[in-house]
């Protein structure tokens, strides 16, 4: 794991590929929060009481970090978000010391490639970056986690499917490799386990896989459930079990802030679009009409509303529809879960875990590991390997 860890040491590293964006702002923001004792740890799931006793790193014990090619400073982006009415600005003075020390441990992210350099030389300082952050703040692991922008669908098609194609394309100086993928190949070279919060490619090309499992590391992804897809993961399985055949099904999504205007890209929603439709044909066993259409509406801010309208028939063969609206916070969402994903990745590596974690589907739109979408399925893995860390203690 690398020099200078004292053993038995409990500190985990947190580091954020998007760390001054507003869900790792909000992230370091909530910790900073807990750990004064200023607010609850609502939203994480890691504090239910199926998670006790299980070994987790306390939220004293994790330390932030990250990379971002966006320049404004944390502390920042957090009193933007306080303007916006998803962080209190109550809590700005008591956990400014927090932020300074996170903002302090961001580091400069992969950007354009400069002219004649290849991807080695390229993810070599993301490489270095890891390994210092691990050794100068002594953490017993380091969970990578990725919460930047969504890729475009066609940098996620180029995918290399052994590790030795892998290696080669990293002496290559055009290769088509995208850069969530060249983070999650940083996080395994420097020892780290990785999460996709983003339906970008990141650790899922087969050689990624392949090189995680050769250096005994796990990784988790990809999507955060935190919406509109997290309802129908509750809720398409209630028509299944019932033997209601759903006819249509249909969303739409309206998003404010930067995810809204990444997403505004018809190529970037196309990623989106594509991973929040999985969960629904998965759990119903065939294709179902209708459309997932995201817009972009700046008015709104970090704030995102859905409305769905279902078809569905029953006996006779009668015609009925359900309709709901789901309206949130995303950061505010997203931070919570996040942090739990830091707690269950760093327990699932201490434990010898390698390869994807199909355990942790609860939390994806687009799990790795494991075909179950329906909700309750997927918490009822989670909470029996929650069992199983609770007796290996």
């Amino acid at each position: 794991m690398g020099d200078g860890i004292l053993a038995g040491n409990s500190r985990v590293g947190l580091w954020l590929i998007g760390a001054r964006g507003s869900v790792a702002a909000t992230v370091v923001a909530g910790a900073a929060a807990i750990r004064a004792g200023m607010m609850p740890a609502t939203g994480c799931v890691s504090e239910l009481p199926d998670f006790r006793d299980t070994g987790l790193p306390n939220f004293n014990d994790l330390v932030f970090g990250g990379h971002d090619i966006v320049t404004v400073p944390l502390p920042k982006r957090v009193e933007q978000l306080a303007q916006d009415g998803v962080i209190p600005a109550t809590l700005l003075g008591p956990i400014d010391g927090a932020l300074v020390a996170a903002e302090t441990e961001i580091r400069p992210g992969i950007g354009a490639l400069p002219v004649g350099q290849t991807l080695s030389e390229a993810v070599a300082p993301i490489v270095a970056d890891l390994v210092s952050f691990r050794r100068r703040h002594r953490l017993a692991r380091v969970v990578v986690v990725n919460v930047a922008s969504t890729e475009r669908p066609s940098q996620i098609s180029a995918a290399h499917d052994s590790l030795a194609g892998l290696e080669e394309a990293m002496s290559d100086t055009c290769p088509a490799i995208p850069t969530s993928s060249l983070y999650a190949y940083a996080a395994f070279r420097a020892g780290c386990s990785y999460v996709d919060f983003t339906p970008s490619a990141g650790a899922r090309l087969p050689a990624l896989d392949e090189f995680a499992r050769v250096q005994g590391l796990p990784y988790a992804g990809s999507d955060g459930k935190t919406g509109e897809t997290l309802v129908k993961s509750a809720l398409a399985p209630m028509f299944a079990h019932r033997a209601l055949r759903v006819r249509s099904w249909t969303g739409v999504n309206l998003l404010g802030g930067g995810d809204g205007a990444t997403l505004a890209e018809p190529a970037a929603a196309q990623s989106k679009t594509m991973s929040k439709g999985r969960a629904l044909e998965a759990v119903l066993g065939t294709a179902v009409e209708g459309a997932v259409h995201i817009d972009y509406v700046p008015e709104l801010g970090e704030w995102k509303t859905a409305w769905d309208h279902i078809s569905f028939e029953g006996f006779f063969g009668v015609r009925m529809t359900i309709q709901f609206t789901w309206q949130g916070c995303d950061s505010a969402l997203a931070a919570p879960l996040v942090l739990d994903l830091a707690r269950l990745m760093a327990r699932a590596h201490e434990t010898g875990r390698v390869g994807p974690q199909g355990q942790l589907a609860f939390f994806f739109k687009d799990p790795v590991g494991t075909d179950e979408h329906r909700l309750v399925m997927q918490y009822e893995a989670l909470r029996q390997w929650a069992m199983l860390l609770r007796s290996q203690r």
